[in-house]
């Protein structure tokens, strides 16, 4: 069955060719995102665990660069702020949002070093650290993996076709495959469905 049919929709008779590419854009962003119930046990677990960690004081530090960075901002407002109904707020930051600090580490000790400076300035043992790549490859990302781990927080990623360097550097990584575009768009959903899974325990946390 066509996206058309799927939809009720009839390609208008102008404009087909544009049509066409918005179709088959739609067409190949759902098995990506659909992909994602191959991962649910992993996704799950990731809930619990930055849940407990997030309950106990503990804070989530996130880091991506272009559409990755807009997911990864998009995964702490959800903390800071809310998800689904009132709750208390959790400790989140989006590194790459910290405009200043970006461009002054940037500056000084140069691009691969402005979200590793900013792990090692924040980030404590039994924090969590989430990175967003859709190549898997960008060296400050990886630098970041790094320093997590030399502070003695936990490194995650959302990456996307494996095998790929940031995948191999964290402690733990979901690797969506497709191509850039809609694994970008899998992150959002990925995203939420991680905060979904949190916020019957981010709830209960608060309430102590």
């Amino acid at each position: 069955m066509t996206i058309e049919q799927q939809t009720g929709t009839r390609e208008p008779e102008t404009g087909s060719a544009s049509v066409r590419t918005v179709v088959d854009h739609i067409a190949a962003s759902v098995p990506v995102i659909a992909s994602l119930v191959d991962h649910k046990d992993h996704i799950a677990a990731w809930a619990d665990d930055i849940a407990a960690r997030l309950v106990a004081g503990r804070r989530l530090l996130a880091a991506g660069n272009g559409g990755s960075a807009a997911e990864a901002q998009h995964l702490t407002s959800e903390l800071t702020g809310r998800f689904d109904g009132d709750r208390p707020a959790y400790s989140a930051i989006s590194l790459h949002a910290e405009s200043s600090a970006v461009t002054a580490i940037g500056n000084d000790y140069g691009y691969d070093q402005v979200f590793a400076r900013q792990v090692t300035a924040h980030a404590r043992a039994g924090d969590v650290v989430v990175l967003l790549s859709t190549s898997g490859k960008s060296p400050n990302l990886l630098r970041a993996a790094e320093a997590a781990r030399a502070v003695g927080a936990r490194s995650i990623a959302m990456t996307g076709p494996g095998p790929n360097p940031l995948a191999d550097a964290v402690d733990d990584a979901i690797r969506i495959e497709g191509p850039s575009a809609n694994v970008q768009e899998a992150q959002l959903v990925l995203v939420h469905a991680l905060c979904r899974a949190m916020e019957p325990a981010l709830r209960r946390g608060g309430r102590r």
